[in-house]
């Protein structure tokens, strides 16, 4: 009688079947669910499952885990594990164990939290937008009661559960996997994730302002299902913001008194507290702009009482048409490069500074903007920091002109750091109040004592080693004084 050791055929065949391993997980799903049938049935009678593990996470390390994988991609082969490895073991073991490496690259990478929520909201084929309209109306009634509904068939989780090195609270979370779930579990906090939306929904309001806004109502609905009601409120304000907008823009523009020039005017409308915070760049429209801008504030004033409207000159999109003599452009751009198209319209030549002083822009700035009409033949620079109208093409320089068209990628909303810094100085005037009340504090208690009241609606908790460094920063330009591990008040 014949026989062999099936686990050493499998033990060599690992070697060489690794990168079609990988590729199965990944790269061809779902094709390779056959193929990943075959191994989950082979895995039970090998005991060879601790030595998959380190082959797919090393695997892992060296073909994904890297800076030459953008973390979109990265996220599309995650997702892509995740259902996989559901196949190869449903106990949800291997993946706790394949998956850990990924969930602390991605926490690494500054633009996971971006990637996730727009691919969450992005139109077209997606894995994660896919598992949002699957899973979302359903995630809250999953039972993750350790299979009770099924207990002739259930069957306890193998020995390599009790080493996990993340073990979940209960077998049922285990076993019963959310994609979305898991993603947000690598940061262990919604409010990443809601503040991200809120600055894509922002620039995409602000960007997309005369589109229809029922498909950011249908994601915001199916987003309210994972992150919850509350967390979303603001949200709700912003997109209707966007409809009482667009009926007090037709309200004032049926008034009377109110005329349009040659600049139709179209105005968003927002209510501050709920927006984030937008990025600050000082601007001087053109004066026939500045003079429409003069008549619909106005109307808004007769519409609404005793408010009024706070402008953002800097914010917005300019469609515009171009004639020339042999050409025609139509185009959608800033408002800055639209006030320089304007001002070229007056006059035919404008020297930098003279132009920079007039738009109360800096000069660095101006030339980069100018750049975009240098590279479409419009405009071009004669001498040294002068520039003119370019009434006839010239092809010559077509083919050697630069283009600079970062106002298309930018966002319109503040950093993260400009939004953290502050929120910082939101909290300023807390730390003082309790600094005079008190007299000196440690860091503990002024951390303590801010959770209780400052950390709340829109400001995000900070961690105690943030303050810290906040409050250090304070003392180097001596507005505290820290002797004793305490906090004090100069006097």
């Amino acid at each position: 009688m014949y026989s062999f050791d099936t686990s050493i055929c499998l033990n060599e065949a690992m070697d060489t079947f690794q990168t079609k391993l990988v590729n199965y997980l990944y790269n061809k799903y779902p094709e390779s669910l056959p193929a990943l049938e075959d191994i989950r049935l082979c895995l039970p009678r090998t005991d060879l499952k601790p030595l998959l593990m380190k082959k797919l996470q090393r695997a892992m390390e060296t073909r994904l885990l890297h800076h030459g994988v953008s973390t979109a991609d990265i996220l599309t082969a995650y997702v892509a594990t995740i259902k996989s490895l559901k196949v190869l073991d449903p106990t949800g073991v291997l993946l706790e164990s394949v998956t850990d490496p990924i969930h602390q690259y991605l926490r690494e990478r500054e633009d996971t939290v971006r990637c996730v929520m727009s691919s969450l909201t992005e139109e077209g084929p997606n894995d994660l937008a896919e598992e949002l309209h699957k899973r979302g109306a359903v995630d809250e009634n999953i039972n993750v009661e350790d299979g009770d509904d099924d207990w002739e068939t259930w069957t306890p989780d193998p020995i390599e559960a009790a080493v996990s090195p993340n073990p979940p609270k209960d077998v049922g979370s285990r076993r019963n996997v959310d994609i979305i779930s898991m993603l947000v579990d690598i940061y262990g906090s919604n409010e990443l994730f809601v503040n991200e939306y809120r600055n894509l929904l922002a620039d995409r309001l602000l960007s997309q302002y005369t589109s229809d806004t029922e498909k950011e109502i249908r994601y915001l609905e199916l987003l309210k299902l994972k992150f919850g009601d509350s967390n979303l409120h603001f949200c709700e304000v912003m997109l209707k913001d966007v409809v009482d907008s667009k009926r007090i823009n037709q309200r004032i523009k049926e008034d009377s008194e109110y005329s349009e020039s040659i600049v139709p005017l179209s105005t968003l409308i927002v209510s501050q507290q709920f927006w984030p915070p937008f990025k600050e760049e000082k601007l001087e429209l053109h004066s026939k702009v500045a003079e429409q801008i003069k008549q619909f504030t106005a109307g808004f004033e007769t519409l609404k009482g005793s408010r009024t409207l706070c402008w953002k000159n800097h914010l917005g999109v300019v469609n515009i048409e171009i004639e020339l003599n042999d050409r025609t452009f139509n185009l959608s751009v800033s408002p800055m490069q639209a006030t320089i198209l304007m001002h070229f319209q007056d006059k035919d030549t404008w020297q930098l500074e003279e132009l920079s002083n007039v738009m109360q822009c800096t000069a660095s700035l101006l030339r980069r903007k100018i750049s975009f009409w240098i590279s479409h033949g419009i405009l071009s620079e004669t001498s040294i920091d002068i520039f003119s109208v370019q009434n006839v093409e010239n092809k010559n320089l077509a083919k050697v002109v630069f283009c600079d068209e970062d106002f298309e990628a930018e966002s319109a909303m503040a950093s993260v750091q400009d939004q953290k810094d502050e929120e910082f100085q939101n909290i300023w005037t807390y730390i003082v109040g309790m600094l005079k009340n008190l007299d000196s504090l440690p860091l503990d208690r002024i951390h303590h004592m801010l959770k209780m009241f400052a950390f709340q609606g829109l400001t995000t908790e900070c961690s105690p080693s943030e303050l810290k460094v906040f409050l250090d920063r304070k003392v180097r330009k001596r507005l505290l004084i820290f002797s004793n591990n305490l906090y004090t008040l100069p006097k």
